[in-house]
């Protein structure tokens, strides 16, 4: 393991542990069908609303599950989320109001839909990178990027990294390696100076592998055995938590 001059961190199941809120569609339903009801549209109810986000919701499960098996994939548009996955056959006016709305929908569907927690141990971790030259920054895969930057700021952990990097800003997905050549080009060091550190194999450890980055760290989460695929490609190391990525760390300085 090189002794990395950067630490690329996932956010899900790395910064953060997340856990889903079993009534975040009947909440964000009642929002849209009230926005729809302002807008003078009468023509769904709150339960076709509430099921249509639910199909949506489903249906970029399997579009991201089918992304990653592109070399080069390119991120879901916050329009063409609520135009294609949710609202495909809605009335024209509906359809037209959630698409003039997406993004800030999309945010208030990051919010409700998960409670998030900072991981145990993660700001030793970045405190001992700051210490050791070792420069960190956030690499991740995001329907509304705004989300984790909200929950970053108001945790203090925004002022801990140099670059934060979504998926929805840049227009591009893990296992694209161009997510992490974008975090490394704006930190101005070069993938095999760097450690990627993800919780999924098809995603994290494959995007960590094509960019050529030092080394893949896999960090075990919630998520980490939901694999849709084979992968053949290997982390360097597996940790269970941010304090094993630390002790990990300090082996190369010493």
């Amino acid at each position: 393991m090189i002794r990395p001059k950067a630490l690329l961190l996932d956010f899900g199941g790395v910064i953060v542990e997340t856990s889903r809120r079993p009534s975040w569609a009947a909440e964000l339903a009642a929002e849209v069908h009230g926005l729809l009801r302002r807008a003078g549209f009468h023509g769904l109810g709150l339960d076709d609303v509430e099921s249509d986000i639910r199909a949506g919701a489903r249906a970029d499960k399997y579009w991201k599950d089918s992304t990653s098996r592109q070399f080069a994939p390119a991120e879901m548009t916050h329009r063409g989320f609520w135009a294609d996955f949710v609202a495909g056959d809605w009335p024209e006016q509906a359809r037209s109001l959630v698409i003039a709305e997406a993004t800030p929908l999309c945010r208030r569907m990051g919010e409700l839909r998960s409670d998030r927690k900072t991981r145990p141990a993660l700001q030793e971790l970045l405190a001992a990178c700051w210490a050791h030259d070792v420069t960190p920054a956030v690499v991740s895969n995001a329907l509304c990027g705004a989300v984790h930057r909200d929950y970053m700021a108001l945790s203090g952990l925004d002022r801990q990294v140099a670059v934060q990097v979504y998926s929805d800003e840049v227009g591009v997905r893990k296992p694209n390696p161009e997510m992490i050549w974008i975090a490394c080009r704006a930190l101005g060091v070069d993938p095999a100076e760097t450690w990627y550190v993800g919780d999924n194999y098809d995603r994290d450890v494959v995007c960590g592998a094509r960019a050529g980055v030092g080394a893949t760290v896999l960090m075990v989460s919630r998520s980490t055995d939901e694999i849709p695929y084979k992968v053949r490609q290997s982390p360097q190391a597996t940790v269970e938590d941010p304090r094993g990525l630390l002790n990990l760390l300090e082996e190369t300085w010493t």
